[in-house]
């Protein structure tokens, strides 16, 4: 699994001009899920980003995780993650999981998230989606459980 997770003051998904998921302070996380992945990568991946100390502690230091400052998870789908351009100009996404894969650990990541008492907020899976968001610092991780 692959995940771009991004600090931000707040972040929403518009899916039809209808506002589907919106959070305050917290992290928007980009989520692609790949052939191989299964529950050992959804729940490393999910206890990753819930323990991620990213928010500064009264010395301004980056020490703090979403549940110490009441944070929550703004999460969406993006197969274009496994996007493979080193030949040509044209990406291929045949390292992205097929949707029948994909959903149900979309889907148990945000369970495990929520489970790790994090509010968790949700894009809609495989609909075009308009994803605003204000970058806090700019923060930007990006974690891969292949290299974790």
């Amino acid at each position: 699994m692959r995940a771009v997770i991004q600090r931000v003051s707040s972040a929403q998904v518009t899916v039809n001009d209808q506002v589907v998921g919106k959070i305050e302070r917290g992290f928007l996380v980009l989520l692609g899920v790949t052939h191989s992945d299964g529950e050992a990568e959804v729940r490393l991946l999910a206890r990753k980003i819930a323990g991620l100390r990213v928010f500064e502690d009264s010395d301004g230091k980056m020490n703090l995780s979403l549940a110490e400052i009441g944070g929550a998870v703004l999460a969406v789908s993006q197969f274009t993650l496994y996007g493979d351009v080193r030949k040509g100009r044209r990406p291929s996404f045949i390292d992205a999981a097929r949707p029948e894969q994909a959903e149900p650990l979309y889907q148990r990541f945000c369970h495990l998230l929520a489970a790790e008492g994090v509010a968790v907020a949700q894009g809609v899976f495989q609909a075009h989606m308009a994803v605003a968001l204000v970058n806090d610092g700019p923060v930007t991780i990006w974690m891969d459980t292949a290299a974790l």
